[in-house]
């Protein structure tokens, strides 16, 4: 089994937000480049909560510089 390799790139463009339709009201984002999911009602919910989680995940790398 391949071990989990997170991101450390600081360019936003280098992490892939995608997002599927589970049912009636139901969405699941996924990042593979910080191996996170999350789910929500809407899709733009859900795009919107994982942009937000991609920033703090670039915050925090640039607070480790």
């Amino acid at each position: 089994m391949s071990e989990v390799k997170i991101s450390t790139s600081t360019n936003a463009n280098d992490y892939e937000i995608l997002i599927r339709k589970r049912g009636d009201g139901q969405y699941a984002a996924y990042c593979p480049q910080i191996n996170f999911m999350l789910s929500g009602t809407l899709h733009e919910e859900v795009r919107e909560l994982m942009r937000k989680k991609v920033e703090e995940h670039i915050s925090e790398i640039k607070s480790k510089d």
